[in-house]
């Protein structure tokens, strides 16, 4: 079953398609090439939310779609929750 979607082979996260459990295995997608992924997740991940496909260090971009999203403010381990807390948005 499929997990999250990552839009773009280009992207650093993807997005929960359904809640993912903290230390389960997750299978993704890559959209553009239909490959499969697995992310282990550090912490729960939300419907809707971003996981972390890569570890990302401060002012780093989070790459969303194809597109530079936001900038990290806290260093981020492959697994984790990509959210407000360590992620600040490109808009403002």
């Amino acid at each position: 079953m499929i997990q999250f979607l990552v839009h773009e082979k280009a992207d650093n996260v993807g997005v929960a398609t359904v809640d993912i459990s903290r230390g389960e295995t997750a299978q993704g997608l890559l959209m553009d090439s239909q490959e499969s992924v697995e992310i282990t997740p550090l912490h729960d991940i939300p419907l809707g939310h971003k996981i972390a496909l890569t570890d990302m260090d401060v002012d780093g971009s989070i790459i969303k779609y194809g597109n530079d999203i936001g900038r990290v403010v806290e260093t981020i381990k492959t697994g984790e929750h990509v959210h407000t807390h360590n992620l600040k948005t490109r808009r403002w």
